[in-house]
């Protein structure tokens, strides 16, 4: 199995195994459909998002907490198209 194979595998796993049911329902459903698309980069980017605790994001996405700066808006930008068309 190559290092790309598995890291989307551990992507999957951990987007669905958050800790926080919201979480692994919204982030879940998207690495579900989108990380097979994803290249390196976004993946690394995707993990990268992963190490941010629940309750933050969970405040972006859901209570319209502001993002900040240096947040990766690409990332964002898909999760919440995504989130729209639940």
């Amino acid at each position: 199995m190559n290092s790309l194979k598995i890291l989307r595998k551990r992507l999957l796993y951990q987007s669905h195994h958050r800790g926080m049911r919201e979480m692994d329902f919204l982030l879940g459903g998207f690495a579900h459909r989108y990380l097979e698309s994803m290249d390196e980069e976004e993946m690394k980017q995707f993990e990268s998002f992963l190490a941010i605790p629940d309750q933050t994001l969970y405040g972006w996405f859901f209570e319209r907490i502001p993002f900040p700066e240096d947040a990766p808006k690409v990332l964002i930008k898909m999760i919440q198209d995504y989130l729209e068309n639940l």
